[in-house]
């Protein structure tokens, strides 16, 4: 199962909106980009890896939070294929102009997810 960082009712508090439908799919996505971008950092962890401090839990909760805001930002494609190329046509297949950005296995974390991270000491990987 998934460790997702923050609730709904999280997600609306930090949007000032009401949690959107699939918000708990849309936490779970953040989530993963969270523990990606956080592949160096040592915390301490509880059975299921989730944080045992709360200042991480709230930390993680909020980069959550604004990875949402960030997927939102960029059209809600949470699959990462929007930011890859200028156009994608799927009859016949046709792609052109790829752009910057993460390739691969890099994480595409929102600039306010990461400053989060940073501000609270996770990246680049510091130990606990």
């Amino acid at each position: 199962m998934p460790r997702v960082y923050a609730t709904p009712e999280q997600l609306a508090d930090a949007t000032g909106q009401p949690a959107p439908a699939d918000a708990v799919r849309l936490l779970t996505r953040a989530s993963e980009d969270v523990d990606d971008a956080l592949r160096t950092a040592i915390y301490d962890t509880d059975a299921t890896g989730m944080p045992t401090d709360p200042d991480v839990l709230d930390t993680l909760a909020a980069a959550t939070c604004a990875q949402v805001e960030y997927v939102a930002a960029q059209g809600g494609d949470d699959t990462g294929a929007a930011g890859q190329w200028e156009s994608v046509s799927i009859g016949p297949v046709a792609m052109s102009g790829r752009k910057g950005g993460p390739a691969g296995s890099a994480v595409d974390i929102g600039p306010r997810a990461l400053r989060t991270l940073t501000r609270a000491g996770l990246l680049p990987g510091v130990i606990w």
